[in-house]
């Protein structure tokens, strides 16, 4: 768990070599370092899926993922190098993620794996 806070930590805050600084700033989706992203924010889900409180700077992060890539990559000129479903499979990951985040649950029925992206 710690790993996976310092992982999120680093994205959220967009430090040098973060899969957001990257897609935001250089429009390049890094694929390994969305699936750092992605691993890490499950692993956050699934350990505080009981929490009563979050952190407001995970909230904020899991927010803002949800919210903000979807848009980013969204517009014409996103360079997609990828086939276009990675791209939906990828946003939607995050959608779901975010969703489990706040409402400590996901809206797979068990047992669900999650396939590496």
């Amino acid at each position: 768990m710690d790993q996976a806070l310092k992982t999120l930590r680093h994205e959220f805050d967009s430090e040098p070599g973060s899969f957001l600084l990257q897609l935001r700033c250089d429009l390049f989706w890094d694929r390994d370092a969305f699936s750092r992203l992605e691993k890490a924010m499950r692993a956050v889900c699934e350990r505080l899926q009981e929490a009563e409180e979050l952190p407001r700077w995970l909230a904020e992060g899991y927010y803002a993922v949800a919210t903000e890539v979807p848009v980013w990559t969204g517009h014409p000129n996103f360079p997609r190098p990828e086939p276009e479903d990675y791209y939906a499979a990828c946003i939607e990951r995050l959608t779901d993620l975010a969703d489990w985040f706040f409402r400590g649950f996901h809206v797979y029925q068990e047992p669900h794996t999650w396939s590496d992206l």
